[in-house]
């Protein structure tokens, strides 16, 4: 590794890591290597700043700071108090210890975090005579510690607020579906701008943002700040030229084939409210409609929803009811189109009454879900094979 190589790792939601380290290939980082819940990757600080600014999947850009072996709470406050933490911010900003374990033969992660808080204040007290404030709910520098059976891995959080946090969303509704999620689902899906995209239940309009996002070359982190700003080792000029490289890139907003429909006028209501707040209300075609009365608004095109389930809204009696009528839409409205469902309910699979092509595992935090497929053929697959013989 050059010196000026540095190791990073970027957390996402679970069953995304492969559609992120492609996205960080495309960034030109170095070493990416997909892992359970995130990707390593290497690059220095602009490789980090372009990260921040232009991934779609990653939750976070985590800067490795230090990996060693432990036994005890000592060998982690020792690790912790030896590195150079007055050369990388100053103890006027607030900070926040996380701590995570898979495996850790130790008892209490609680006292382990206040090990690796002390550590870094003690080391400040001793190198300036001034010891950083705690914040947990809105500090400057967040510390992300994480604990295996025999290796401790600390990082600094060079995003600051999650990276899902784009800044447009202004009304979320019951159950919002997080925006890289949203954007890794639309990946998966195979969409590229300019393909006809629907989401007949759309919410705040999650994914209806984050296609258009794409489809004007927005970068995703473009209109909020990010945690990097306050280190010391921060380039403004460097910063400065990648964000106007990211606002020359940028399309005129101009309407795209871009669909969305909800029953409820609220969630509609919230949809044009975060479109406005994105600068991309004029982009979409938005309407009321319940999604068992539309149809298709073109020959060909990719459907995508997240439609409630019965997690969310405790009726699976009504939804045992409506599945096997979406289904019945999806066959006899939608020929030639790919449909996308994310869903947390089993019981849609099963009463859908169609048979999914692919069901990719996703989490939604901790909620176990799938990602079906379904590809509307004109007449049944049977037929078509006949023919073909």
């Amino acid at each position: 590794m050059k010196a000026d190589t540095l190791q990073f790792f970027a957390p996402c939601p679970r069953g995304l890591e492969t559609v992120l380290a492609d996205e960080l290939i495309a960034m030109r980082a170095t070493a990416v290597q997909a892992t359970s819940g995130g990707v390593h990757f290497q690059g220095n600080w602009l490789t980090c700043y372009h990260a921040n600014l232009h991934s779609r999947i990653a939750s976070r850009i985590l800067w490795q700071v230090a990996q060693k072996p432990y036994r005890n709470e000592q060998d982690i406050y020792d690790t912790t108090t030896a590195l150079p933490w007055s050369e990388w911010f100053t103890p006027d900003l607030t900070i926040r210890v996380n701590l995570a374990a898979i495996q850790c033969p130790l008892r209490s992660l609680e006292y382990i975090t206040l090990k690796i808080k002390d550590a870094v204040c003690d080391k400040f007290r001793k190198t300036s005579g001034k010891r950083p404030n705690i914040n947990t709910v809105a500090p400057d520098i967040r510390i992300h510690g994480f604990l295996d059976a025999q290796q401790f891995t600390l990082y600094l959080d060079t995003s600051g607020e999650a990276l899902f946090k784009r800044g447009y969303r202004k009304n979320s509704g019951n159950a919002p579906l997080r925006e890289n999620l949203a954007a890794g689902i639309l990946r998966l899906s195979g969409w590229q701008p300019g393909t006809p995209l629907l989401d007949p239940m759309c919410g705040s309009g999650t994914f209806l943002i984050e296609a258009a996002e794409m489809a004007f070359n927005i970068a995703p982190g473009f209109r909020r700040h990010f945690a990097f700003e306050h280190f010391k080792q921060f380039d403004q000029s460097q910063w400065q030229k990648l964000k106007d490289q990211a606002s020359s890139a940028r399309l005129p907003v101009t309407q795209i084939p871009v669909y969305g429909s909800d029953l409820y006028g609220y969630s509609l209501a919230d949809a044009r409210i975060n479109f406005e707040a994105a600068g991309l209300l004029e982009a979409a075609h938005l309407k009321q409609a319940s999604a068992l009365e539309i149809s298709a608004p073109q020959s060909q095109g990719i459907l995508v929803t997240n439609p409630p389930y019965g997690v969310r809204i405790g009726e699976a009696g009504l939804l045992a009811e409506f599945y096997p009528k979406l289904g019945n839409v999806l066959k006899n409205k939608f020929m030639g189109w790919n449909a996308y469902i994310f869903t947390a309910d089993p019981l849609l699979a099963k009463t859908i009454r169609l048979k999914a092509s692919r069901r990719i595992p996703l989490f939604n935090g901790a909620l176990e879900c799938r990602l079906l497929e379904y590809k509307m053929i004109a007449g049944s697959m049977r037929t078509k094979k006949q023919v073909l013989q």
